[in-house]
């Protein structure tokens, strides 16, 4: 059976950490090797928040294949069509932020899953690993089983939803956004907040369940981070590129200014 390598999926189901970075200000493929040298083992293209157009994570999803990080997309809430075109052109899962019941998390396997599992299109292959040498059912086989359909809980209703989110069969890993659910709660940025370490304990139980994996997004205070992956959660977003190139750029000018 052909299969796919996706190196998030690959850690996740060895219970390892599937480190992931955000990538919102970069547009050169060269990220994509960058991140993976660096030691991620998936991409975060937000083109959520962010302004990265279609075209440019195509690129860089092409880019992320060879070098051996898996291109992972965030698409607005609802936003299929630019769903499934990232999918056919090189993503290996999809992010779909601000899914608060069952009834939205089982539209979302249906739009991004291929039958039998869901009733994703079949619209030809991207660069994909050897699709064009499959026959069309060993090639939705072998995406199916590679693409990671992650949801967003960031709200206290998703929260209370998890159980029911998580049992969806299709759906791989239940991802908290940590801003969102904290100003929903009233506790903006209060990351260590015992509400929040709840909701993770919640999400975390309802994973473990039903054989999914939870995710971590939005925190990256290193005091903090560790209480949730302790917890159980796995799949975690460590950062975005700004505020790397940031961080390294005023450690370079702070050192060199020192100098004198």
């Amino acid at each position: 059976m052909t299969t796919i390598r996706n190196s998030a999926r690959e850690k996740l189901q060895q219970g390892e950490l599937a480190l992931g970075v955000g990538i919102r200000t970069t547009r050169s493929v060269e990220i994509a090797k960058m991140m993976a040298i660096a030691g991620f083992d998936w991409l975060f293209l937000d083109m959520e928040h962010g302004t990265m157009s279609l075209d440019a994570c195509a690129q860089i999803c092409a880019a992320a294949l060879d070098a051996g990080i898996a291109p992972i997309a965030r698409v607005p809430n609802g936003q299929y069509s630019i769903a499934t075109r990232a999918l056919d052109n090189g993503a290996l899962g999809i992010v779909v932020p601000h899914v608060d019941t069952a009834a939205e998390a089982r539209e979302v396997v249906d739009k991004l899953k291929y039958p039998p599992v869901g009733h994703r299109s079949v619209g030809g292959w991207g660069p994909h690993y050897q699709l064009g040498k499959l026959s069309i059912a060993d090639a939705v086989t072998a995406l199916n089983a590679a693409n990671l359909t992650v949801v967003m809980l960031e709200t206290p209703t998703a929260i209370a939803n998890a159980g029911e989110i998580a049992a969806i069969p299709g759906i791989d890993v239940l991802l908290i956004g940590s801003n969102d659910l904290c100003a929903e709660m009233g506790i903006p940025g209060d990351f260590g907040n015992d509400r929040l370490a709840e909701a993770y304990a919640t999400t975390i139980a309802a994973c473990a369940k039903h054989g999914k994996f939870s995710g971590i997004g939005g925190i990256y205070d290193e005091a903090i981070v560790p209480r949730y992956i302790k917890m159980g959660a796995r799949f975690v977003l460590g950062g975005q590129d700004a505020s790397f190139m940031m961080a390294a750029a005023r450690a370079r000018t702070g050192f060199l200014r020192n100098t004198l």
